[in-house]
């Protein structure tokens, strides 16, 4: 029972998916559960708004890794709304330079024999290649389905009878221009990989460590992408739903500013109007570095060298937007032509484009982001949410365009307000579809610095887990890896934690499991 002087035994700070996933979890273990959020409502950067009649994605909706977990069934989301509905191809990858697009399907010869046509000398290899990637990629789901300790993980590795560990481990080591060079000779085979995994971290392709990127196709003929009904928002609403079926309670418009220590324990939270709110544990579902620089004013003795390491350092600046736009009809990519050729009987605009800079446009785009400049041809996902989900758009003779663009620093030359950088990349994606299938009726902006003014990301950037699977195993860096902190009572989940970032749901199901364990021992 929770005493008189606790306001919950387990106060989750964050409200986005991590976060309500931990909560949940929790309620539903019977453990009292708070969630105090900032913004009006939860969901953070997977959350949906509404705005012209329409509904705008936060960030890029297409939910893959959450599927691969058992999270959905086990806080039965569906019963709580949550709908997904799924495209007829994956990601199709296009080109600034005009190559051709190419699909890539969900059955592995679907895609093999799409190669055949446009990417000749890479078929063979991309048949090699899922040989190889498809245990590396089945191992880091089964490593991401289990709470992490190494026991757990080796067990994971071992009903795989070894097969990809070994690779693991090597490519983990590797970069992914390294990887994937020695499977295909076309670069159009390695730039979508290369844009998916180290361009949305933020780091080159030829960097060591990203080799694990080299999974990503493979991850996609296990798990099928879709988008939640009413848009990515339909999946946070949904576990908050079952947070507070379970009995958990949510707070928003509520901003933490520091976390309550005492005799060198987390006893609860200061909210920014100087209330505090007390409790056993208090789980960070926010960046791990902003929490332990900002929000203490006494450092315990054993948690200096953690602070020390994090002061240490560097600050990494935001570098993704979005536009959001409502258009007049539909629009028609110049590059499906020949696709909708070959595949008379597939809707290719249901699935997001990759559209991808060259090799030597993507040198220059990491070259100019130190400098506060924009690529000339910056990575871009793109797709139109109205084509899968028709409640999303105004009206039925209308579509939603989704367009986020890579490469666009939080320290703009010259700053964002008065930039016109977001009409360039809207121009820029219009010279790709045919011009008398284009009418855009308005369109909204979300830059670096919009992103830390609405969302609290610091300096507009969504931290990510950096580490290798060995660190994960081998519990490097607890407060990532283990969830704990040096300092008693504070937890961690979501952004920077193990095992990563999108909308992938395992950091706040396994931290659940860790709190749980404190909680009722």
């Amino acid at each position: 029972m929770v005493s008189k002087t606790r306001d919950a035994e387990v106060i989750v700070v964050g409200g986005g998916h991590n976060g309500l996933i931990c909560a949940a979890y929790l309620a539903r273990a019977g453990v009292d559960t708070l969630v105090v959020e900032a913004r009006e409502r939860v969901g953070g950067c997977a959350s949906t708004v509404e705005m012209w009649d329409a509904r705008f994605n936060i960030c890029n909706c297409d939910h893959t890794m959450i599927r691969a977990l058992p999270v959905i069934d086990e806080l039965d989301l569906a019963s709580h709304g949550l709908e997904y509905l799924e495209a007829d191809t994956g990601q199709i990858s296009m080109f600034h330079d005009g190559s051709p697009a190419w699909v890539h399907f969900d059955d592995i010869e679907q895609t093999i024999d799409g190669l055949v046509d446009t990417y000749p000398r890479s078929a063979d290899g991309y048949r090699r290649y899922v040989s190889d990637a498809l245990p590396v990629a089945q191992l880091v789901i089964d490593m991401a389905r289990t709470r992490p300790n190494a026991g757990a993980m080796l067990s994971a590795a071992a009903r795989r009878g070894g097969r990809g560990g070994a690779r693991l481990l090597r490519w983990s080591r590797s970069s992914v221009s390294d990887i994937l060079g020695s499977y295909f000779p076309d670069w159009q085979l390695i730039m979508p990989a290369v844009s998916s995994g180290p361009t949305v971290w933020g780091v080159p392709p030829d960097v060591a460590g990203t080799g694990l990127a080299a999974a990503i196709y493979a991850s996609r003929h296990l798990i099928k992408t879709g988008r939640p009904v009413g848009g990515s928002g339909g999946l946070t609403d949904a576990i908050a739903a079952s947070h507070v079926a379970a009995g958990g309670r949510i707070r928003c418009a509520t901003r933490v500013e520091r976390l309550v220590v005492e005799r060198n324990t987390v006893t609860g939270v200061r909210l920014d109007d100087g209330t505090e709110l007390r409790a056993d544990v208090v789980v960070a579902a926010y960046d791990p570095h902003r929490v332990l620089l900002d929000w203490l004013d006494e450092v315990p003795p054993r948690a200096r060298r953690l602070i020390e390491r994090y002061r240490a350092r560097p600050i990494v600046d935001g570098y993704e937007s979005k536009v959001d736009a409502i258009l007049n009809g539909r629009p028609r990519y110049k590059a499906f032509a020949p696709l909708a050729e070959r595949h008379p009987d597939i809707e290719l605009m249901g699935a997001t484009a990759l559209v991808c800079p060259s090799v030597a446009d993507l040198a220059q785009a990491h070259a100019r982001r130190p400098t506060g400049q924009v690529a000339d041809r910056p990575t871009m996902l793109v797709n139109l949410p109205s084509v899968l989900d028709e409640s999303v758009a105004p009206s039925p003779s209308q579509h939603v365009l989704s367009l986020e663009a890579l490469f666009t620093p939080y320290a703009l030359e010259g700053g964002w307000p008065s930039s016109g950088e977001p009409q360039r990349w809207i121009d820029q994606w219009s010279t790709l579809v045919e011009p008398d299938s284009l009418d855009i009726e308005r369109w909204r902006v979300m830059t670096p610095d919009r992103y830390e003014q609405d969302f609290s990301l610091h300096r507009g950037h969504t931290p990510s887990y950096s580490g290798s699977p060995l660190a994960a195993l081998l519990g490097r860096n607890k407060e990532t890896t283990r969830y704990r902190s040096p300092i008693d009572g504070l937890y961690f989940t979501g952004a920077g934690t193990f095992p990563g970032a999108g909308v992938f749901g395992a950091s706040g199901r396994n931290a659940a499991e860790v709190v749980r364990r404190r909680v009722r021992g």
